[in-house]
């Protein structure tokens, strides 16, 4: 039997006898001092361990060793393990969980990792406390950054700890609060029919593709960019997208318009002239987009006034044309893959045309029906009377007319007994009567 001590170790023969000393005297460690250092010594689960309190006052050692001793107690592991994690081991599990598991946003989380290492790079995880990540959310939103693009950041410090912790043994002690920010940065953004013809022609040949698929599919930028020919059938007129080639990871097929049909179809003839056999859709002289440039966008934009205007803004027009068109809402859903009805109702925009638009149709219709006018008399030809008075009068009309229906109820249960007696007894009906 060897047990590793560090620096040193010992055999069997030595482990046992140094064990007896040390439950002869009440304790399963020892502090010892190395220069002007306190040092703890203890056993768990067989295994000496050592560690430095880094203060030169022994009442510290001593409190320090009596809470590892109780740790050893309940059957934990030592925490010494955890105390020493950096956060730059937190980052690394973070993105080794998205490698492992093939996510596609593997660089985004590259990038959220980088600007949380230039805050937290220097700490250990057990340093990082609330006051810490409240500083950090005043600095970012003093940089002018939104609380989406903060919430951002911060639940991917978050899934950093909880990665961490779900490690055995557990790699942090404690999680610090982390907390999430209201977001009120909804965009209602979408492009009219006038509008998008107008940046359709301000876009450079390569852009107009995506930017048509966008305007008539509502797909997402990801899923645009990495379309193959293969996939597109241009005589039935359909997308398909596979599985695990979406955000949801669900695969769909999507119906194309004849417009969008002959673009692709002539955009497909001049790739295969100049690039045979070339799989990509979107591309720039043989090089597949791996999104649309944000500059060459946003100059095409305010060159028709449209300054503002997100590539993603295609998204809602498309559901809202959809919905326009009077498309079922799950169908709608089905093709721009909304898993959730609540999102799917936030890419529904109403604009100010669209309520114009229900009050003349209102308008239309109440002009269209036969509606009887009714004049009022004169003012001075209608009865005066006194609120008491009114109230009188319209009390009796009400107990006149109950009254009288309560007549007709008693005069048909009378009609209704006379029937069935007649029904019962034929011989009693008087001829001169009926």
């Amino acid at each position: 039997m060897r047990i590793s001590t560090g620096p040193k170790s010992i055999t069997g023969l030595d482990y046992w006898p140094l064990m007896e000393r040390s439950m002869r005297r009440g304790s399963m460690g020892r502090v010892y001092k190395r220069g002007k250092t306190w040092w703890i010594q203890y056993y768990g689960h067989g295994q000496l361990y050592r560690e430095s309190t880094k203060s030169s006052l022994k009442s510290v050692a001593t409190s320090r060793l009596r809470m590892r001793e109780g740790e050893v107690g309940q059957g934990r592991l030592p925490a010494l393990r955890a105390e020493r994690t950096t956060f730059n081991e937190l980052a690394a599990l973070y993105l080794q969980d998205y490698t492992i598991n093939g996510r596609k946003t593997l660089q985004r989380a590259q990038e959220l990792a980088a600007r949380l290492r230039e805050s937290f790079g220097r700490f250990r995880a057990c340093r990082i406390t609330s006051e810490h990540i409240l500083s950090y959310i005043v600095r970012r939103q003093s940089e002018g950054l939104a609380n989406g693009t903060i919430n951002r950041e911060l639940a991917a410090l978050k899934r950093m700890f909880r990665l961490a912790a779900q490690q055995t043994p557990p790699l942090i002690v404690t999680t610090p609060h982390i907390p999430h920010l209201q977001e009120n940065n909804v965009r209602q953004g979408f492009f009219t029919e006038e509008e998008y013809k107008l940046l359709r022609a301000a876009l450079s040949d390569h852009l107009k593709i995506p930017f048509m698929i966008g305007h008539y599919t509502g797909m997402r930028m990801g899923e645009i960019t990495m379309l193959r020919w293969e996939q597109i059938d241009l005589e039935r007129g359909f997308i398909r997208l596979e599985p695990g080639t979406t955000k949801n990871n669900k695969g769909r097929t999507i119906p194309l318009v004849a417009d969008l049909v002959e673009g692709l179809w002539q955009w497909k003839q001049r790739t295969l002239h100049r690039y045979p056999s070339y799989p990509w859709v979107c591309h720039f002289r043989g090089k597949r987009l791996q999104r649309v440039p944000k500059k060459s966008w946003n100059k095409a934009c305010e060159r028709v006034g449209l300054k503002g205007k997100l590539f993603h803004d295609l998204r809602r027009t498309a559901i809202r044309n959809m919905v326009r068109a009077g498309i079922s809402e799950r169908v709608a859903m089905a093709i721009s893959g909304h898993r959730t009805r609540s999102v799917f109702d936030r890419y529904d925009i109403v604009s100010e045309r669209d309520l114009l638009l229900v009050r003349n149709e209102l308008e239309g219709r109440m002009n269209a029906k036969d509606i009887t006018s009714y004049v009022l008399p004169p003012r001075d030809a209608l009865p005066t009377c006194s609120a008491t008075q009114c109230i009188q009068e319209l009390s009796q009309e009400y107990r006149n007319e109950m009254n009288a229906h309560e007549d007709s109820e008693a005069q048909g249960q009378r009609l209704q007994r006379d029937a069935s007696s007649l029904l019962v007894h034929p011989d009693q009906i008087d001829p001169a009567n009926h």
